[in-house]
């Protein structure tokens, strides 16, 4: 193969960013593509075999332009625009940044970090009803909860409505003292978690104490009917058929639903099946419904847990052989 190098100028405010902390992240593009990556004096200079030189480049210019936008690059970054130069897409990640949703409390911005982030984020904002299906740490629950405090903030809803069914995951907590709402918290807690980040605590008890936001489990929604309203379903998997299709027949006029899950973390009894499942099957042809099949590439906490739930997915697919 052609041997090459080339040097691209990267403004120098931005280096320290871009390189992450001791080099961490050039170390890791090096790794990956097997080029020479050093700072010299008219730039940086890449080399290598001339086609991953290139990638390479590519790589560096877009997380600089990341860099440049205020963004922290952190490993999921570059990662993932290591991910995407496999498929000559580096461009998609500054393209996916440009999507703010909102900012949190502390300031800090909302945006969608993958390709499959971006196309639930959009599905959201098209569709009267979102189901939003895949593993662990790829933002299902926190970009819909991001998008419903925005939509309430805009007043294009008067409430906000979360919801998730009220199950033991995998094990028995026994008695649990304390009125009816002290025992439900802890399965609404990741929910609340979310409330506190991006609107705070005190913006979040306001708006509870008026009705205008309310957490609650799945089994309050029965015989109630929901207009005007952000309604999140979350951990779906966990409902039977028959509470999928009551909480789906509750939606009234002027409401957003997104119902989010994933299908390989039920927690039902053995032999029940599962409504998220089932809804997909039923409702998949029907217009203004969309699903959203996110995946391990997707996942946007620690590199890890990406490995993790890779692993996990390639060990279930031999199981089903």
């Amino acid at each position: 193969m052609a041997m090459s190098e080339k040097t691209i100028n990267i403004r120098e405010d931005l280096l320290k960013n871009v390189f992450g902390e001791l080099d961490s992240n050039i170390r890791k593009i090096e790794r990956s593509l097997n080029v020479n990556i050093v700072i010299r004096d008219e730039g940086v200079k890449i080399m290598g075999e001339a086609n991953l030189v290139e990638k390479a480049s590519r790589i560096i210019e877009r997380l600089s332009e990341l860099a440049l936008r205020g963004n922290i690059i952190n490993e999921q970054n570059v990662d993932y625009a290591i991910a995407l130069s496999m498929d000559d897409n580096e461009n998609a990640i500054v393209e996916i940044d440009k999507d703010l949703i909102c900012h949190t409390l502390a300031g800090k911005p909302i945006k969608p970090k993958t390709l499959g982030q971006k196309t639930y984020v959009d599905a959201i904002r098209d569709n009267m009803i979102t189901f939003g299906i895949g593993p662990a740490g790829t933002g299902k629950t926190y970009l819909a909860m991001a998008m419903a405090i925005t939509a309430f903030k805009k007043d294009e809803v008067s409430r906000i409505i979360l919801t998730r069914p009220a199950i033991e995951a995998g094990e028995k907590l026994g008695f649990l003292p304390g009125d009816l709402q002290s025992k439900i918290d802890p399965y609404l807690r990741p929910l609340y978690d979310a409330l506190y980040e991006i609107m705070g605590a005190d913006s979040f008890i306001r708006n509870s104490e008026r009705g205008l936001i309310e957490v609650a489990p799945l089994a309050y929604m029965r015989g109630r009917t929901l207009d005007n309203s952000f309604i999140i379903l979350d951990e779906a998997q966990n409902t039977t058929p028959s509470q999928m299709k009551m909480f789906l027949t509750r939606i009234g006029f002027g409401s957003k639903v997104v119902i989010t899950g994933d299908s390989t973390q039920k927690d039902l009894a053995p032999g029940t099946k599962s409504g998220l499942e089932i809804a997909e099957r039923v409702l998949k042809k029907i217009d203004g419904i969309s699903f959203c099949k996110l995946s391990s590439k997707d996942v946007v906490r620690h590199p890890l847990v990406q490995k993790i739930v890779k692993a996990y997915e390639n060990y279930e697919k031999l199981q089903k052989k």
